[in-house]
């Protein structure tokens, strides 16, 4: 016998014993416990038979035994008092034809009482029985929930009922001066925001939940900060969407992430502009097994495109993409590529055969020190790998072209940075003689990108420390994925042609305090549970990127996060010069290769070694 089966017939049995009683009882205080004679004990047993069977199926009819008890609320108490007052009155106007006699009002009153009475206080008994049995808080961290509403409820009544939480609430807080100084569930509501570091303090709290799903993120930031001050652990509810579809359990609780301490809103996307765009086109991405690459492919695959072709040189993330496309969207009609964008003939075979109308170049090496230590590499890929993919655009009438750029590229100071401006030079010359629009997306770092910072410290302070910070003073910008990919679509709809755009990246962020935060945030002190260590700055880095070079302008466009840069003129018999020398130099020394860098992009800077031995 399954255990639902047992459960209900349990509940069936119980009620009809209510039921008995609760008629019985109704006749023997209406009569005044005097020996009843024949006549009204005919009735009693008729009575009591039909208020039985019509009760039990009443209650059934109204999905009572659906209903688990010890998470009972009003709204089951008024589903009881609903389904009692329908069924008695049933069963008296039943009893009263079948025995033509009419069962007297009092009477009916007295066992509609005693039934409600006894059923509600049932449920309700066991319900008071769960919270004082499983209200056992041994060995469980205690959490202090911020947001005493409707989510942050949904997980301190989790908590409480759940054996294996291994969190115990304790207490709330909450901005709503309503709800200050009550209770909640039978936990206090201890103040606002201002007294979560006296909180965590007094009441001995391990962890801290945000259960604000609806808040805006730049007040989640500022309650952040609040808590950064204590040594309590910080999680929260991802958003409110996991509310509306009912996902609010312990489960869904995650660490704070670095996006979370940023406070920016998320991108608001003009889909319509989009959709007109991509919508029944051939679009073709680059490096689509990368970060970006990957992520734009996800953003663009709803807009319907004709044909999503994923270009990637590595095997396996170009099959992981375009298995989770085909899952996630099995009416796109989706193609992969193996190639390398340094082998010409590869890609124009590609654009021959597919003929894409909108090209987003995502393929680039981007690791900086990597790309310091292997200059050739770094040419041969960013400066022309690009070439080959926008020359091959051009020539195929590609009608837009999205190269992805970095904030590096600006006065570089890195192999990879240099390159990269190479590439924007080159698609600005470029787009002056094409009928292709040709553009680029400038932006900084991208947390949880492969070889950000972000995973690093996180996996550093689950080891134990050090966390490596390569200097005290070094500053970058950051943004999520998915916002910066939006961005980069959002652009390519605005293009006319020769752009380089530039993202609003938020406030520039100091690494160190980020290292800090996250270590905090995790629950440890700075340099006494996790310690700090400096690395040093690597080679080609810099303290502090920029967005623009001095001789581009900044304009705005209709989208309030992006901004163009002025197209900077550039003479293109000059350029190909300049890729030429560069070309002969990939067969020769790091520093020839360095050397041409320099004389195609003058504002390229050296550290003093570097200086030294180009000079040599």
């Amino acid at each position: 016998m399954s255990y639902n089966y047992k459960r209900l017939s349990i509940l069936i049995g119980i009620d009809m014993l209510i039921v008995s009683i609760g008629v019985y009882a109704a006749y023997v205080l209406y009569y005044g416990g005097v020996l009843l004679i024949s006549e009204q004990w005919g009735q009693l047993g008729a009575y009591t038979g039909i208020s039985v069977t019509v009760c039990t199926v009443g209650m059934y009819g109204f999905k009572l035994y659906n209903r688990i008890w010890h998470y009972a609320s009003t709204g089951e108490l008024l589903s009881i008092v609903k389904a009692v007052t329908v069924t008695c009155l049933i069963s008296w106007l039943l009893t009263s034809v079948v025995t033509g006699q009419l069962v007297p009002i009092p009477l009916l009153v007295q066992s509609f009482e005693t039934i409600l009475l006894l059923m509600g206080g049932v449920r309700f008994a066991w319900r008071v029985f769960r919270d004082s049995y499983f209200k056992t808080n041994v060995g469980k961290k205690r959490a202090l929930i911020i947001g005493a509403g409707d989510c942050g409820t949904l997980i301190a009544k989790e908590m409480k009922f759940d054996k294996s939480s291994p969190m115990a609430p304790v207490a709330f807080i909450d901005d709503d001066i309503r709800k200050q100084n009550l209770q909640v569930l039978g936990l206090p509501v201890y103040g606002g925001r201002d007294k979560i570091g006296e909180a965590v303090e007094r009441l001995n709290i391990d962890e801290i939940i945000i259960a604000l799903p609806s808040v805006l993120k730049k007040d989640i930031s500022q309650i952040i900060s609040h808590c950064k001050s204590t040594k309590a652990k910080l999680k929260i509810i991802p958003k409110i969407g996991d509310l509306i579809q009912g996902k609010v359990t312990i489960n869904e609780i995650r660490d704070v992430d670095v996006e979370d301490l940023l406070g920016r809103e998320s991108v608001h996307t003009d889909l319509q502009g989009i959709a007109e765009y991509v919508e029944e086109k051939t679009v073709l991405v680059t490096g689509a097994g990368g970060s970006i690459g990957s992520e734009l492919c996800r953003q663009l695959a709803p807009f319907k495109p004709k044909r999503l072709v994923l270009l990637g040189h590595g095997e396996n993330s170009i099959y992981a993409i375009e298995a989770e496309l085909r899952l996630k969207h099995p009416d796109l009609n989706v193609e992969t590529v193996i190639a390398d964008i340094q082998d010409r003939m590869r890609i124009e075979t590609v654009f021959a055969e597919y003929s894409p109308q909108l090209v987003f170049h995502a393929a680039a090496h981007k690791h900086v020190p990597l790309m310091e230590s292997n200059p050739s590499e770094a040419v041969k890929n960013n400066v022309f790998g690009t070439k080959n993919v926008a020359d091959c655009a051009d020539r195929f009438h590609t009608e837009r072209f999205v190269l992805i750029s970095t904030d590096k590229a600006v006065n570089p100071t890195s192999v990879m940075g240099t390159t990269k401006r190479i590439g924007e030079m080159y698609i600005q010359c470029l787009n002056a003689q094409s009928a292709t629009r040709f553009a680029a997306v400038r932006f900084g770092n991208v947390l949880g990108s492969r070889g950000s910072v972000i995973p690093k410290f996180k996996e550093q302070i689950r080891m134990g420390g050090p966390v490596t910070v390569t200097h005290p003073e070094m500053i970058r910008y950051f943004m999520t994925i998915p916002e910066a990919v939006q961005l980069v679509i959002q652009a390519g709809a605005i293009a006319k042609g020769g752009e380089v755009f530039v993202l609003d990246m938020g406030e520039p962020v100091k690494i160190l305090d980020l290292a800090k935060d996250l270590i905090r945030l995790s629950g440890f002190e700075p340099g006494l549970d996790i310690e700090i260590s400096y690395s040093g700055v690597r080679p080609g880095e810099k303290l502090f990127e920029e967005l623009l070079t001095d001789e581009e302008g900044l304009a705005s466009t209709k989208h309030n996060r992006i901004f163009i840069g002025k197209p900077a003129v550039i003479g293109k018999a000059n350029l190909e010069f300049q890729l030429s020398l560069l070309e002969k130099a990939l067969g020769k020394d790091d520093r020839e290769i360095r050397r041409a860098l320099k004389q195609t992009v003058p504002t390229y800077r050296y550290t003093e070694q570097e200086q030294q031995l180009v000079l040599v």
